[in-house]
Parts: structure tokens; sequence; C-alpha cells
């Protein structure tokens, strides 16, 4: 199991998966997909999936297929590959639903100031992870990872996911990761969510696949303690963010990569 202090080791630690759990034998095969390829690298695992999507851009978009319905299903990737789940929550009364099921609660981007969501997902006493804001400055997130401390929850996580860059683009500004982690926190580097090209004109998030591989390996090689990685089967028929997600099929390869590159670098220091 996923624990922040004992995994934190010369390799880097992952949260992959879909971006939003659209039913079970999906969820269950990337999975148990991931789990083969972490285990065979050594790399710390939790699957990622949410249980609902509430940040879309129409009205018509997929949100999910039920809270609970989802929820149990991270459940049962829990017991089955005795792996940790971290999936988003929006509003304080969340957090105490999805504790019931899963081992870390993760704040969204657009919701990282508020401080009710903040105090809530402290307070169950799970592991919070926190996006950083695409509006916010790296060195804002430290009276973010604040409130959730003081709370008495010290078991934190930040998450680079890029910064709005005019309309319709994000950077990755790669100094804000040591000045995370200068708070006494793991820093993650979210790569597939700073790829996206969000308010086009169809009203569905675009984004840059093809540039996975550039943004995971300046985030190894930065320093990062962790990735998250959306990954599917097939993107282009993905419920949810298919326009910025990795093929199920390519994250062996990444990830090899990526391990030599930390231990170059690990090596190096």
């Amino acid at each position: 199991m996923f624990d922040l202090k004992n995994n934190l080791s010369d390799n880097f630690f992952l949260l992959a998966g879909p971006c939003v759990i659209e039913g079970e034998e999906m969820a269950m095969h990337i999975a148990e997909r991931v789990v083969e390829i972490t285990e065979k690298l050594q790399i710390p695992y939790v699957f990622k999936g949410s249980y609902r999507k509430a940040n879309r851009s129409r009205l018509d978009s997929f949100t999910g297929i039920g809270d609970e319905k989802a929820l149990k299903i991270l459940k049962k990737i829990h017991d089955t590959f005795g792996i940790s789940t971290v999936t988003d929550v929006h509003t304080a009364e969340e957090t105490v639903m999805a504790a019931e099921y899963v081992d870390v609660l993760q704040i969204p981007a657009f919701l990282c100031r508020q401080t009710d969501l903040l105090v809530a997902a402290a307070r169950t006493g799970k592991i919070v992870n926190i996006k950083k804001g695409q509006f916010l400055s790296p060195h804002a997130m430290k009276f973010v990872a604040d409130k959730v401390a003081e709370t008495g929850n010290n078991n934190v996580m930040l998450t680079e996911r890029g910064t709005t860059f005019g309309y319709q683009d994000l950077v990755v500004d790669y100094r804000g990761i040591p000045e995370m982690q200068s708070f006494g926190y793991p820093v993650v580097l979210d790569v597939t969510h700073s790829l996206q090209q969000p308010n086009q004109t169809n009203g569905i998030t675009g984004g840059m696949p093809q540039l996975i591989e550039t943004i995971a390996k300046a985030g190894i090689a930065v320093g990062a303690d962790g990735l998250f990685i959306e990954t599917h089967e097939n993107p282009e028929k993905a419920k949810s963010d298919g326009a910025n997600m990795l093929r199920l099929d390519l994250l062996e390869g990444l990830l090899t990569k990526l391990v030599r590159i930390r231990e170059a670098v690990s090596f190096s220091c």
C-alpha cells in the first residue's frame, strides 16, 4: 500500500489510470496492466480514477456512471490488487463519502483554494493530493497546503499541472517543482493535464499527447517525486480527456525510460 513517507525512495511514484471510471471491466483491465508494469519496474503505484467529473465544458458531456457504483469499483481495485486508489472530490460532503472507498483524496486545481473542502479532506485522515490551480504561483500553494496541515493532517502532496498561457494553452514552469518541495511536501507532475488545450470553440478540451514523453522526462530530470498520467486503452473513445491521455500500450516503454533517467539523476547527485 502507498505511504507517503515509505514510498519516497530513489524511484518516483506513479498515480495513473483513466480520467473517469467508465465501467468495471475497463477500470480493472487498466489497473491490472499498470500493476504488472509498475511491479516490474519497482515503481510505487496508486490507481487513479474519478468517480464523477464535475468540471466539464458542456452540459451534455459525460460525468460518470453513478457515484456509488464508481466508488465501489475503486474499492474493488484496491481489494483485488492490493494497491491504493485516488479520486477527485468537489465538496466537503463528498470527502466523507469518498473516504470510505479510497486512500487518497484529490483536490481539483480549480478548487484548490476552497477552504471548507480542504479542511474536510484533511479531517478524513486520508492523504490529500492538491493540484495547483492554473491561476496560482507555486509559492501560493504553501498557504493551500497549510490549510490541510494546520487542520492536523500532514499527509499532503502537491501537484503541478501547468499554468494558464493565453486562453487556449498551458505551460509548465519546472522551477515550481523544487519551490513547492521546499515546503516539505512531495511534489507530483501531472503530465497529461499539463498538455491540455482548454476553451476550444467546439466546447471539447484539446490536447497534445505527442508531448507526454517530453514533459515526463523533464519532470523526472528536475526531481519530481511522482508523476500523474491518465491512460486509456483507446483514448479516441474515452469519455473524458481523451485528447491528452496516453495510450495504455505506450505506458511501459515510457516508464522504462523514466526509470533510467531517475537512476541517472540519482547517481549524479
